[in-house]
């Protein structure tokens, strides 16, 4: 059986537009969709005025109107419920254990404030083993325009994550989509002079940006045999990594980025530049957790 696209849903407007993007990718990528709500009723969370039956009954009442919205708009998808009597966190990374990928919304802010993640994102993101994407609610979220890429985020291609670049071409060819594969690569200070480090590459060394070019197509070679109708474009750059990267994103309608699973002396953390897209980029961020 297909593992299913996991939603988690609040009741806020911006999980309802996650689940409207949710049921959009299962449907491209023919796999069922999982909406779920978790609530954990405690003596004393409720005013006088309200009862844990009324509490309940607007807790289903979620998914019921979820269901039946996402049902209308896609009547051949596969599509089931649950209510889980645990935490949000407990809740999303139990489900996750058996989601193709986890989607949660997040609460759009102003474009120099980013949006806010969120205790329970962050908390997700850090600890699955899943994909979990997080959709914005807005226009660029709410519907893709046709020709809108996918791009993917490429640190380190001597180690090119294999679940990073899978998702990627997948979504890609799911959609019908261009990928685009960028890689910003940093050069030690003692290769350029005060002021250059947004300059091009063969501006400091005639070579390098071809040798640069040639690694990122070599670690790209094993999924474009994987997927050969994918068109894979690159971008290779000098400059500030979340930068290039976010500028990038005015042709995308998915940005795609890694998280290390292996754990740091401080804990499990989602990393700078991740974080950093998640934290300013106006369209879903897919992060893939990888070794």
């Amino acid at each position: 059986m297909p593992r299913p696209v996991v939603v988690g849903l609040d009741g806020s407007p911006e999980s309802f537009t996650a689940a409207n993007w949710a049921a959009r990718e299962a449907q491209r990528r023919g796999l069922p969709l999982h909406l779920v709500h978790a609530w954990l009723w405690q003596a004393g969370d409720l005013p006088a005025a309200d009862s844990e039956d009324t509490v309940r009954h607007w807790a289903q009442r979620i998914l019921r109107d979820a269901e039946k919205e996402l049902s209308d708009r896609h009547p051949d998808l596969p599509l089931t419920t649950g209510q889980m009597p645990t935490t949000a966190v407990t809740a999303l990374l139990e489900r996750a254990e058996d989601a193709e990928m986890l989607v949660l919304g997040s609460r759009g802010l102003s474009p120099l404030t980013g949006f806010l993640l969120g205790s329970v994102g962050q908390q997700v993101l850090a600890r699955t083993r899943c994909p979990v994407v997080m959709v914005r609610a807005n226009e660029r979220s709410a519907a893709e325009q046709p020709g809108d890429e996918v791009l993917v985020a490429l640190q380190n291609l001597a180690e090119a994550p294999g679940p990073l670049l899978d998702f990627a071409f997948a979504a890609a060819s799911a959609r019908g989509a261009a990928l685009r594969a960028v890689h910003v690569r940093k050069l030690p200070s003692s290769d350029y002079g005060y002021g250059l480090a947004t300059g091009p590459f063969g501006y400091l060394d005639g070579d390098l940006e071809g040798r640069v070019n040639r690694e990122l197509e070599k670690a790209l070679e094993p999924w474009r045999e994987k997927y050969p109708r994918v068109t894979v474009e690159r971008t290779v750059d000098l400059a500030f990594v979340a930068g290039v990267v976010l500028r990038a994103t005015a042709g995308a309608g998915l940005l795609v980025v890694g998280r290390r699973t292996r754990r740091s002396a401080l804990g499990t953390h989602i990393g700078p530049v991740t974080h950093a897209m998640l934290h300013h980029s106006t369209v879903p961020v897919a992060v893939v957790p990888h070794g």
